[in-house]
């Protein structure tokens, strides 16, 4: 989940690389993945596809146990709500999702108007609770 992701473990990237332009998605699901190197497209085994990766800078470490790198992926699934605006997601995003405009190295991102698919509910609104129209 974004929200899980801890400062520390991005600290080290440098860029950002978009495999396509994110201009028109109004999330993107993000993830923390082990892999062996800073740089370059990582391997992509999930469902859907993957729209960008981060970078790490040369003082990255690598994990003992492992070896490996903690890098963001950035990645959408089929059922996601640029593929099927009425679908599941046509109001709400999953939890790891972020509006790809709040994004940037060694920032995490963060849910938006935008990116939970429009204006806030009642109950948002009642409670209080707002959310960035970025």
């Amino acid at each position: 989940m974004s929200a899980l992701i801890d400062p520390e473990q991005i600290a080290h990237e440098t860029t950002l690389v978009w495999l396509e332009d994110t201009t028109h998605l109004e999330y993107v699901r993000q993830t923390l993945d082990r892999l062996t190197t800073r740089g370059g497209k990582p391997p992509y085994h999930r469902d859907g596809r993957m729209v960008g990766y981060a970078v790490l800078g040369p003082s990255a470490r690598a994990s003992r146990q492992s070896g490996t790198f903690l890098r963001r992926v950035f990645w959408l699934l089929p059922h996601d709500r640029d593929q099927q605006p009425d679908g599941l997601y046509a109001s709400g995003a999953p939890s790891e999702a972020v509006d790809p405009r709040t994004l940037a190295a060694r920032t995490k991102g963060y849910k938006t108007e935008r990116s939970e698919g429009g204006p806030p509910s009642d109950a948002m609104r009642e409670m209080g609770i707002t959310l960035p129209k970025c």
